[in-house]
C-alpha cells in the first residue's frame, strides 16, 4: 500500500438542476487544484456552479478533517453528475390538452485527492 492515494468525497442528492447543466460545470474543474477550481466556479455564469462549489468545499473539508490533509495539496480527482428522479408536472395547453413538464434532479459527487 505504498502507492495508496488519500481521497475524500462529498455529494449532494436531489439537486434541482439538470444533469447536463451540472456536467458542463464539472468538466471545467476536473483535474484542477481546489483553489483554481474554486476560482473557476466563482466567476462562472452558470447556475449549477453554486451547487458544485458547495460540494467542492464539503469535499475539501472532509479531506482536511478526515485525512489531515492541507488544502495546498488537494486536487479534484473525479467529479460526476448522475441523474436523479424526475418530477413530472402538467401544463395546460390549447383545446384541453396537457403537456408534460419534466423537472429533473441531479446527484453531484466530487472526489478530491492529495498530490505532491
Amino acid at each position: 500500500m505504498a502507492n495508496a492515494t488519500k481521497e475524500a468525497r462529498a455529494s449532494v442528492k436531489y439537486a434541482r438542476l439538470s444533469p447536463n447543466k451540472a456536467r458542463f460545470v464539472l468538466n471545467q474543474i476536473r483535474g484542477l487544484h481546489v483553489d483554481e477550481a474554486r476560482r473557476v466556479l466563482q466567476f462562472s455564469r452558470r447556475g449549477a456552479a453554486e451547487d458544485v462549489v458547495k460540494v467542492l468545499e464539503a469535499a475539501v473539508a472532509n479531506a482536511e478533517h478526515g485525512l489531515n490533509s492541507d488544502r495546498e495539496s488537494l486536487f479534484v480527482a473525479r467529479c460526476w453528475a448522475d441523474e436523479g428522479p424526475t418530477l413530472q408536472r402538467w401544463r395546460p395547453r390549447a383545446q384541453g390538452r396537457a403537456y408534460r413538464i419534466r423537472k429533473r434532479t441531479t446527484h453531484i459527487t466530487v472526489v478530491v485527492e492529495e498530490r505532491e
